[in-house]
């Protein structure tokens, strides 16, 4: 029987056509996705359930999707899928990341010019017939500066666009290299730089904990006086109370928001605001842009359905099912060490090196070096997956290595991963047992064996009697139950590494005051969800 794919949003009937082409019953109805109790009431029909913006695929919809195996959002943003719901359910999530680039990018530059210019108060003025020539004296984008809060696909699309207008563009991005920074013709630099030296600035960044309110009062305090803010990027990127508190006052001259905190936006504190534009999240909304993500869907989807092929899946690797039982776990492996390092890294990334010792060297090398910089990439760009990665890696300049080699040493399977940044190397090494689960079994070349749990808590240290009973203390006063203890030393009084499984989170509060241990050099709490 062929799979049958439901489209609940307004996709191309062209996407129709090639998931027909290709083998899948479709069904096109591109209003159901609006009715959440319509759509629960057929989405068990489906095998396929093809989606825009508009359809909300929650755990309770997930939950009624008895056939459901893949679920495809033509667009990059997959807020509207809860993804470890589908992932419980065994439901592939697909997005595609790179058809929408070009056109974010445009807008981001139109809306530069629109807030800048004050075109669309003039539009309104003129067309009342006021002729209020003299009230909307503009500013110049030549010879200005550009700052850019993330350099990725989008925002190295819009550096090049403000280069050609004669700008000079300035560039905050942890991944971010200065060689690919100089390849783009950029100068990177730290963010409180960019906040004191642009004239503009733009955001090109996803919405993670890191990047949450990423402009708030206290970053605007250091901006320039008249500076112009864009964000066609993400809703709560930006502090909007603190936003219209700075247009009020002049500290910000003007502001062009495309997205919002809470969409629809029927209401928002910015509404009202002196130069103030604002559009309805209209950064992927071009004839081409949807054209794009709308085929390019539908290949991936019917792609899967017929063929079982993976691709620019958020929560499955790109592995064949021939494969797929001996590879799993090392693929597992691969990313529990790029996600330690990532974690772990607080400056900019220069290279991944990964190095394949043993039987493990003859496998799927690809697939493992894919995982391992969807990993390190994470903790900053949570859509990332085994797809995107190494052309996000890619774009920032990050070089990588793999190496294969035989086996030297007392495992029949070794893999070590080795971030370099500017100012060090740090490296993970693991294996995988005859249990099939990921161990680490080395950090910064100091010995040690542990499983990672979901919560893990990381601390280095001088080897000095008395740390251990201080650790075990604060935890204990917090309340913390530890599941495992792991402890490691290359040599007696010197450096040694303390890695402990945790039961449930730890308040920040409680990591700084082991971090202020005297022993203490770094105490960090690192997550690793564990997902089927």
């Amino acid at each position: 029987m062929a799979p049958k794919v439901l489209i609940s949003d307004k996709l191309s009937e062209k996407a129709v056509q090639i998931f027909k082409d290709r083998g899948c019953d479709v069904d096109f109805l591109p209003d159901v996705g609006k009715d959440k109790e319509k759509l629960a009431e057929i989405i068990g029909q489906y095998d396929g359930l093809a989606i825009r913006s508009a359809t909300k695929a929650t755990e309770k919809i997930i939950k009624a999707a008895t056939n459901l195996k893949v679920i495809g959002r033509a667009g990059i943003g997959v807020d509207n899928v809860d993804i470890p719901a589908a992932t419980a359910k065994g439901i592939v999530v697909m997005n595609t990341p790179f058809g929408n680039a070009i056109t974010t990018a445009e807008h981001a530059i139109a809306m530069m010019f629109a807030v800048t210019r004050q075109i669309p108060a003039a539009d309104v003025s003129t067309q009342a017939g006021k002729w209020e020539k003299s009230r909307f004296m503009g500013n110049e984008v030549t010879s200005k500066t550009l700052g850019l809060v993330g350099c990725g696909n989008i925002g190295s699309i819009v550096a090049d666009r403000a280069i050609g207008l004669k700008m000079k563009v300035i560039a905050f991005d942890p991944f971010l290299s200065h060689e690919r920074a100089i390849d783009l013709g950029v100068e990177k630099v730290e963010l409180e730089d960019l906040f004191k030296r642009a004239d503009f600035i733009t955001l090109h960044t996803p919405l993670t904990d890191r990047t949450r309110n990423i402009i708030d009062a206290d970053a605007i305090d250091t901006m320039k006086e008249g500076v112009y803010l864009i964000n066609c990027a993400r809703g709560g990127l930006v502090d909007e109370v603190a936003l219209r508190a700075a247009l009020d006052s002049g500290k910000v001259a003007g502001a062009a928001v495309d997205v919002f905190t809470e969409e629809p936006a029927k209401e928002n504190v910015l509404f009202g605001a002196p130069n103030l534009v604002c559009t309805p999240h209209l950064g992927a909304s071009t004839s081409e842009a949807q054209e794009n993500v709308a085929l390019q869907v539908a290949e991936q989807m019917s792609d899967y359905l017929v063929n079982g092929a993976v691709s620019n899946a958020l929560n499955m690797p790109s592995i064949t099912a021939e494969e797929a039982p001996r590879l799993a776990p090392f693929v597992k492996l691969a990313e529990q060490l790029g996600s330690f390092a990532g974690q772990a890294t607080e400056t900019g990334i220069k290279a991944v090196r990964i190095e394949y010792e043993g039987d493990v060297a003859e496998m799927n090398v690809k697939a493992m070096t894919a995982a391992a910089l969807t990993g390190v990439l994470r903790p900053l760009l949570q859509t990332v997956n085994m797809v995107s990665a190494p052309e996000v890696a890619k774009e920032r300049g990050i070089v990588i290595e793999d190496v294969r080699r035989e086996q030297h040493g007392a495992y029949e399977n070794y893999i070590r991963l080795t971030v370099i940044t500017e100012r060090q190397e740090r490296s993970v090494a693991g294996t995988v047992f005859g249990d099939q689960k990921p161990r680490i079994i080395q950090i910064k070349g100091i010995n040690m064996e542990a499983e990672l749990g979901e919560n893990m808590l990381y601390v280095t240290n001088q080897d000095k009697p008395g740390f251990i009973g201080q650790l075990g203390s604060i935890l204990g006063d917090a309340k913390i139950n530890i599941a495992t203890f792991n402890l490691g030393r290359k040599v007696e009084g010197e450096e040694a590494i303390c890695l402990v499984e945790i039961d449930g989170e730890i308040a920040d509060a409680t990591v700084n005051e082991i971090a202020a241990i005297e022993q203490v050099n770094q105490a960090k709490l690192l997550h690793f969800p564990q997902q089927g």
